[in-house]
């Protein structure tokens, strides 16, 4: 064996004696020794990724929308003065105690509630839920810094579930508007409100859909507009009347309901979007009550089935199945079978959407309707009407004949004329509440004469009921059957 050989042999009995001893210290020594588990966590992390540079991008988290929305979101309390019931006689009292409260007949006391606003100006407008202060007898707001006031009712508006009340406060935190019609589904989003009493809790999700009906609202006139935007951010009792803000802390929407079996949270919530909140809010402002401009259509929704009904190549868009005479949409040219996709550029696919983008605006406004007719696309200009058949806006103490009647009378065409065998009179196309609603007239009755007066056109009828001051008056006319009816109503 050569010197060469002996070298080689030498280097390669250190190199595993160093060898086994690394093993055997890492065996008897290293495997003793104590390891938390947030060392392996770094250790094999470590091997991945280094993450020790690694933020949350700007925007992307929650803190900077809760922080300047929460200062402006208040906890509304409401107090009820229930009406006088005397207790039942007869009734065993512990049994009445277990159903009614008190067996003493104290159980007429007030009874309180509670709901969130969000203060949209710095001199104390706030906005929230007409439920939330419908018929209270007194209104109290609590801000987010423990500050109580009492609250003035300025108006309220049914078909949205919108009202708006005013504390008396200067340089007040609000939450400014944002664009609900630029909200994507799947954008994240926060309600801010005080569900359950706790106050200014905020909670998160995305919009998981828009322009959403539930069947919610109801309006004696069949007005109600729901189109919602439906969320998964978790909302209960209480946050009615709260803030849906995106991620920069704009208002996109005033939550306002949930669909749940049990009452409460059950996975969806729904807020009116602010573009509809915005326009109802501004008119009970400066009106006193809300302006509904009128297209006055009837539609349905486009789908496979009525396009094949109808023999249409199917469309996204609004199916217009009738048309009232007279109304905005037919002086604008709409007929029936037209289906309207676009109403002043924005793209319709709802009725949903386009009740709630036609609430925007006001009679007398004026809309590019954008429509399909027999395969061919026209556009349409329409200006909206009020609920009685003007185009100006309705005074708040509104105290015309129109307004008393609540109903939109229309000329009677020759054809009904003819069938019918009259010379004339005052169509019913539209009623609302007001007198003729309450003696029971129905859509489509046809005035023929006032206390024996004639009526030929709609303006005899206010001629003629303008020169009655009080008392009773007789009403006389037609159906579309031939039916002949008699009405008394209380002027």
């Amino acid at each position: 064996m050569n010197f060469k050989k002996l070298g080689i042999l030498a280097i390669m009995s250190s190199f595993l004696g160093g060898m086994f001893a690394i093993a055997g210290y890492h065996y008897f020594i290293k495997e003793n020794e104590f390891v938390s588990i947030e060392e392996k966590q770094r250790l094999s992390f470590a091997k991945l990724m280094d993450t020790s540079g690694m933020v949350v991008p700007e925007g992307m988290n929650f803190i900077y929308a809760a922080e300047v929305t929460t200062p402006a979101v208040v906890h509304i309390k409401t107090t009820y003065m229930p009406e006088t019931t005397k207790q039942p006689k007869g009734r065993d009292e512990e049994l009445f105690h277990y159903f009614y409260g008190d067996p003493y007949g104290n159980y007429n006391q007030p009874r309180e509630a509670s709901g969130s606003g969000v203060i949209v100006t710095q001199d104390g407008y706030i906005v929230t839920n007409n439920h939330v202060v419908e018929n209270a007898s007194k209104i109290q707001v609590v801000m987010n810094d423990k500050r109580t006031y009492d609250a003035k009712l300025i108006g309220t508006d049914p078909t949205t579930d919108l009202a708006l009340i005013k504390i008396e406060e200067k340089s007040l935190a609000f939450v400014k508007y944002g664009n609900s019609d630029q909200v994507r589904v799947g954008e994240w989003v926060l309600a801010v409100g005080n569900p359950f009493n706790l106050t200014s809790t905020v909670t998160a999700g995305i919009i998981s859909a828009k322009t959403r009906s539930i069947n919610l609202l109801r309006d004696k006139d069949n007005m109600a507009i729901e189109s919602f935007l439906q969320t998964d951010a978790v909302v209960n009792p209480g946050n009615s009347g709260g803030a849906l803000v995106n991620l920069r802390g704009e208002l996109i929407g005033i939550n306002t309901a949930i669909a749940s079996p049990t009452g409460a949270y059950a996975g969806y919530s729904f807020a009116v979007p602010v573009s509809l909140v915005k326009k109802v809010i501004d008119d009970i402002m400066n009106y006193g009550q809300v302006q509904r401009g009128l297209l006055g259509v009837v539609i349905q929704d486009m789908t496979t089935t009525l396009a094949k009904e109808k023999n249409l190549d199917f469309v996204t868009g609004v199916y217009v199945s009738a048309v009232n005479q007279g109304s905005a949409a037919d002086i604008g040219g709409l007929k029936e079978g037209d289906i309207i996709t676009k109403i002043n550029d924005i793209s319709i696919g709802a009725t949903t959407q386009l009740q709630e983008v036609v609430a925007r605006f006001r009679p007398g406004d004026k809309l590019k309707v954008k429509y399909i007719r027999k395969g061919k696309e026209a556009d349409a200009h329409v200006i909206l009407k009020n609920k009685l058949g003007d185009v100006a806006l309705v005074p708040k103490d509104d105290n015309s004949v129109k307004t008393k009647l609540g109903a939109d009378l229309q000329p009677v065409s020759g054809g009904e004329m003819s069938v019918l065998d009259i010379t004339g009179g005052a169509k019913v196309a539209k009623i609302y509440s007001g007198k003729l609603k309450e003696a029971g007239v129905r859509e489509g009755f046809i005035i023929t004469s006032i206390d024996k007066k004639a009526v030929s056109k709609p303006d005899d009828v206010v001629r003629i009921l303008e020169g009655t001051t009080s008392g009773g008056i007789l009403v006389e006319g037609i159906y579309p059957d031939g039916k002949k009816e008699f009405y008394g109503i209380g002027w």
